[in-house]
């Protein structure tokens, strides 16, 4: 691991929350409380793999907030820590309350690699870890949905896992579930969609064409292959991506569909890798696609990718943070200095955790929507939010746009506590 991602997602965090706080005068008990996790769950459990021996796997659940109901993805991963997840419920506080979602932040994650184990073994993991949060989940209180290496398959055995234990089906207990589970249409692609949404409208804020426009996506999984896909449906070139092994390039840009369907239909690529695409001109690393001269960066990936070591030789005019923490605090000072545009992530990867709610209250009132229906909601609201940011920073002369989704987060979440009031 080289020196800039030896970075404490939890410590980020913080340092976000306090360095809003100081600028916005946001209340220093409030502040306080936005820095303690209400509530950490550590369970360890057993899972007998399919060789006969007996593993034991950490499984972590995070409350950061519960003015509302909580809600957060899980991820499986053997990168994944306590401070991963901590940070990653803290910005999903801040996220919801950006977009306007009647929730707060929660996170989960096992740490495990899903890339070493039979599909046998991951269910096993999936139902255990369920079995260990069955106190926790609940469809009015805390509601989980698919991150990194997770998807609607395992949405589907936590599902079931919990509905058998309470004794009855339990739609609104998670999302992210197959359609034919009560899923909603137009899941898959929310989040990518949503980073769609919200680089379209920040490319109209600065009078730049889409048409033509060059991307780079860094992460090749559901966030940033959809992404991929639609933005090039609209016409940018999309002339580099990359995924955990490394990533290729083409200055004349992918067809990206037939790269999808190469990573993720092509029977041969048993790794799902970009990598050996034969329409590729060169390999690059993710370094260097970070640091591309294209219109338009989007980190799909892990946390703390761009860093004051490497923000230096950023030259995208917009950075689209697809996933969560993707740029640290010390990154995004030395990107505002050079004028580049950060949409922050609670802004703009928000279409995920949008359509998780669209599918809730689906689910609960058993009442579907079509998918036209869900993505003409999700633009709405997508497009709703970044004007609210946008208006604010152009409202309260604020030059950086994370500063000012803090902003607007931060009143609604004070609001809250206003309302509530502190127990007892």
């Amino acid at each position: 691991m080289t020196e800039e991602h030896k970075i404490d997602p939890w410590e980020m965090a913080v340092k976000q929350l306090e360095k809003m706080g100081e600028i916005l005068k946001i209340d220093e008990n409030i502040i306080k409380i936005l820095k303690h996790p209400i509530r950490i769950i550590e369970t360890n459990f057993p899972v007998i793999m399919d060789d006969g021996r007996l593993e034991i796997f950490t499984g972590f659940r995070v409350h950061h907030n519960e003015n509302l109901p909580t809600k957060g993805g899980i991820r499986f991963s053997p990168e994944v820590t306590k401070e991963e997840v901590m940070a990653l419920a803290f910005w999903m506080t801040l996220k919801c309350a950006v977009i306007g979602l009647p929730y707060s932040g929660a996170k989960g994650g096992v740490i495990c690699n899903p890339r070493e184990m039979s599909v046998k073994e991951i269910e096993k993991v999936t139902r255990r870890y369920t079995h260990q949060m069955i106190n926790v989940f609940n469809p009015r209180s805390d509601i989980p949905a698919p991150d990194i290496n997770t998807s609607a398959r395992e949405m589907a055995w936590i599902y079931d896992t919990y509905s058998m234990l309470v004794g009855h089906s339990a739609l609104g207990v998670v999302t992210g579930k197959p359609v034919e589970l009560g899923g909603s249409l137009g899941r898959a692609s929310a989040t990518g969609r949503g980073v769609f949404f919200v680089t379209r409208q920040a490319m109209k804020r600065l009078k730049l064409p889409l048409e033509g426009a060059t991307v780079a996506v860094q992460g090749f999984g559901n966030v940033g292959s959809w992404f991929a896909r639609i933005i090039a449906e609209n016409g940018s070139k999309v002339i580099a991506v990359s995924d955990w092994q490394g990533g290729i390039f083409n200055e004349e840009g992918f067809d990206v569909e037939d790269l999808y369907k190469y990573v993720f239909e092509n029977l041969e690529n048993t790794d799902q890798t970009v990598l050996g695409y034969p329409h590729s001109t060169k390999d690059i690393s993710n370094k260097e696609l970070l640091e591309l001269e294209v219109d338009i960066l989007a980190p799909c990936a892990i946390e703390g990718v761009i860093t004051k070591y490497n923000a230096p030789n950023v030259k995208a005019k917009i950075i689209a943070e697809g996933a969560n923490g993707p740029t640290t605090p010390g990154a995004d000072e030395i990107l505002k200095e050079n004028n580049i545009l950060v949409l922050p992530d609670i802004l703009a990867n928000a279409g995920g955790v949008t359509v998780s709610y669209f599918e809730w209250v689906q689910g609960n009132d058993a009442l579907f929507w079509t998918e036209e229906e869900v993505n003409n909601k999700l633009e709405e609201i997508m497009v709703r939010a970044f004007d609210s940011v946008f208006d604010y920073a152009d409202e309260c002369c604020i030059n950086d746009i994370r500063l000012a989704a803090y902003a607007i987060a931060s009143e609604r979440i004070v609001k809250q506590y206003e309302l509530r009031g502190i127990y007892p």
